[in-house]
C-alpha cells in the first residue's frame, strides 16, 4: 500500500480526472469499483445535478470516490455545502486559491487534494493543509498552467519541494506512463484523456470518436488572455487563431469565446463550434473502451514495463 491507495483506501494509486462535460457518476462509480478514485466533475453541474450525481454514485460503489471542484465557477458555496450534507468524503479542488476552503472541509473529516501547474502553487496548497497536490503538466487536457511546464519537467520540481503525497497528471494514459511518473517521484496519477474516451464518460459519442482518431500535433494551448487551455484543432480553434491575427482586445477573444462552447463540443457532439479539450496524450488512444479495463490495462502495463526497468542493464 503506497501513499496515495492509503490515504484515499483504495486498490490501485490512479485518479480519474474530473473533467467537465466527461465525469458523471457512471464514469466515477466505474473506475471506483475497478480499484481506482473515481470523480465526479462538479465544474460541468448546476448544483441540484451535482447532488443527483452524489446520491446515484453512492448507489453505484460501495468504494470511495469524490468531486472535482473548480473553486472559481459560480455556485460554490452551495457546492461545498452540498459535497458536506451528501457526506462526500475526497474533494479535489482547483482553479483557485486552496485557503478559502481547505479548512473548511477538512473541519468537515473531508481529504482535500489540490491541482496544481507549478513548484510555487504547489507549496502553496501544502501551507494551505491540502492532504495531496496533483501536478499537472502542459501536456494535459483542458484548463491548463500558464507556465507550460511539462510533466516529465515538473514532476521531480514539485517533488523536491513538498513533504506531502504527490500525484502526477499531464500526458498520462499507460502504465507505462504511470511508472514514468512514480520514478520520478509521483505516488500516484491522475487520468484525464484516457477516461474521457471510455465506455462510460458522460461525453458525446461524436467526441470520443474524435478522442481515437486524434494524432500528434492534433491539439494546442490558446486562449492564454483568458484561461489556456488544451483544444482540437477544429474551425472553432481556427476562428481563435484568425482573430489572433487582428491582435484582439480580451473582450474581442470573450465575444467569440461566448457561452456554453465545452458543452456544446464535449456534451453534444458539435465538432465544427465547440470546444474539444483534450490532452496530446490522445495520440495514442485508439479506443473506446470500459474503465474497469482501461484500469485493468494500465496495471498489467505497469507490472510489465516494471519488470523490464529492473532487468535493464547497460
Amino acid at each position: 500500500m503506497n501513499k496515495i491507495t492509503a490515504l484515499f483506501k483504495i486498490k490501485y494509486p490512479i485518479i480519474q480526472g474530473g473533467m467537465i462535460w466527461n465525469s458523471g457518476y457512471k464514469l466515477a462509480s466505474a473506475v471506483s469499483n475497478a480499484g481506482g478514485l473515481g470523480l465526479i466533475g462538479a465544474g460541468s453541474m448546476y448544483p441540484e445535478v451535482l447532488r443527483e450525481h452524489i446520491q446515484k454514485c453512492k448507489k453505484a460503489t460501495s468504494n470511495p470516490f469524490g468531486v472535482n471542484v473548480p473553486m472559481l465557477y459560480p455556485n460554490i458555496e452551495e457546492i461545498m455545502k452540498i459535497i458536506v450534507e451528501e457526506g462526500v468524503k475526497i474533494v479535489f479542488t482547483s482553479a483557485g486559491n486552496p485557503k478559502t476552503w481547505t479548512s473548511y472541509l477538512k473541519e468537515n473529516g473531508i481529504t482535500v487534494v489540490h491541482v496544481v501547474s507549478s513548484s510555487v502553487f504547489a507549496l502553496k496548497a501544502q501551507d494551505a493543509g491540502v492532504d495531496a497536490i496533483v501536478a499537472e503538466g502542459f501536456e494535459a487536457g483542458g484548463h491548463n498552467g500558464r507556465e507550460e511546464t511539462t510533466t516529465l519537467a515538473l514532476i521531480p520540481i514539485v517533488k523536491e519541494k513538498i513533504k506531502i503525497p504527490l500525484i502526477a497528471a499531464g500526458g498520462i494514459a499507460t502504465g507505462r506512463g504511470m511508472l514514468a511518473v512514480m520514478i520520478l517521484g509521483a505516488d500516484g496519477v491522475q487520468v484525464g484523456s484516457r477516461f474521457a474516451a471510455s465506455l462510460e464518460s458522460s461525453a458525446h459519442e461524436n467526441f470520443k470518436e474524435t478522442i481515437i482518431n486524434t494524432k500528434e500535433g492534433d491539439t494546442q494551448l490558446t486562449l492564454k488572455e483568458l484561461a489556456p487551455v488544451r483544444l482540437i484543432k477544429n474551425k472553432f480553434y481556427q476562428d481563435v487563431q484568425d482573430l489572433y491575427e487582428k491582435c484582439p482586445t480580451t473582450e474581442d477573444l470573450v465575444v467569440l469565446l461566448g457561452r456554453a462552447r465545452a458543452k456544446r463540443g464535449m456534451f453534444e457532439g458539435d465538432l465544427v463550434e465547440g470546444e474539444l479539450e483534450i490532452g496530446q496524450i490522445a495520440g495514442i488512444i485508439h479506443e473506446i473502451k470500459p474503465a474497469g479495463e482501461i484500469i485493468k490495462e494500465m496495471i498489467f502495463d505497469f507490472q510489465t514495463a516494471r519488470k523490464e526497468v529492473v532487468n535493464f542493464d547497460f
